[in-house]
């Protein structure tokens, strides 16, 4: 096979994320950064091909981006996408021998993130005005957050299509274009029906009239408004914590594990590829557990 430019093999490699390996636009976009950024690298030190990349190279590589401040888990991104990068270029056969192989992500602590309790959550959902119309709206936004543990890229996606009330569930295309089906609880099917009906009174545009959730022009809402949302409210509320759209998935999650759900039925109520994502909130749990533990013992 002819020696191909850098240029040319990110390009090729892009192409490769998107369809073959079906990956988010943002997910695309990451991997490609962190590939670009090595070859721009190397490009400075007067390699050219990539049949000329060397174990020794990446790791020279990977220690800078160390050297100059990254985080380990931007560091352990990277590392990711560059293995990702030359699996392909060996599955291609572009390459004879795959330079990564004694390339390895940094250790990194396990990151828990904050999670709301039951009552955190009720305070925020209390703290809504429902006096106004768009009161409605985020009630119903942050009762299908909480009830269906939706990534905020799936709540502002959702159609009114998508909501079987009768039958108690959801349908939601989540990463990879993927479809689930989530059991909604009472409390999200009110709120969405108080919201439903004001919705009929408000401006929708053109290509909107199935979004369940919309801004004051009738547009899709945008994830940065839904995080201003559940920030507003965190605050009215009088909640202190760093607060996202995301809590509220973690602490639906959380809640679930601390009832005694079922792990699998978590990960698929979830989208978790793998269940190790989802073993995460056993560690939670176990944080709660000990810190009662140590809270209560009479020693």
């Amino acid at each position: 096979m002819s020696r191909k430019g850098f240029e040319g093999i990110l390009s090729d490699f892009r192409s490769y994320l998107k369809l073959e390996r079906s990956m988010s636009a943002n997910t695309v976009a990451a991997y490609s950064r962190d590939v670009a950024s090595l070859l721009d690298h190397l490009s400075q030190e007067g390699i050219t091909a990539v049949e000329d990349i060397t174990g020794p190279h990446l790791t020279a590589y990977v220690e800078s981006l160390s050297a100059a401040g990254m985080s380990k888990r931007s560091q352990a991104r990277a590392i990711s996408s560059i293995k990702s990068l030359f699996r392909y270029l060996d599955d291609e056969g572009v390459i004879k021998d795959n330079p990564c192989d004694m390339l390895d992500a940094p250790k990194m602590q396990k990151h828990l993130p904050s999670v709301l309790s039951v009552e955190e959550v009720t305070a925020i959902l209390d703290s809504v005005d429902l006096s106004k119309p768009q009161g409605h709206r985020n009630r119903a936004i942050l009762e299908m957050l909480y009830s269906c543990g939706l990534r905020v890229s799936e709540l502002v996606n959702l159609r009114i299509s998508d909501l079987f009330f009768g039958e108690g569930f959801i349908r939601v295309i989540g990463k990879g274009n993927k479809q689930r089906l989530i059991p909604v609880g009472e409390p999200a099917v009110k709120a969405v029906g108080f919201w439903m009906d004001i919705r009929r009174h408000w401006p929708v545009e053109k290509n909107s009239e199935d979004i369940l959730f919309l801004n004051r022009r009738g547009r899709k809402m945008t994830r940065e408004m839904v995080f201003l949302i559940v920030k507003e409210q965190a605050e009215l509320a009088g909640i202190h914590k760093e607060i996202s759209p995301h809590t509220f998935r973690h602490s639906f999650a959380t809640h679930m594990v601390e009832n005694g759900a079922d792990l699998r039925v978590v990960q698929e109520m979830l989208g978790h590829e793998s269940i190790l994502t989802t073993e995460i909130y056993t560690h939670i749990d176990t944080r709660k557990w000990q810190e009662t533990i140590l809270k209560f013992h009479p020693i």
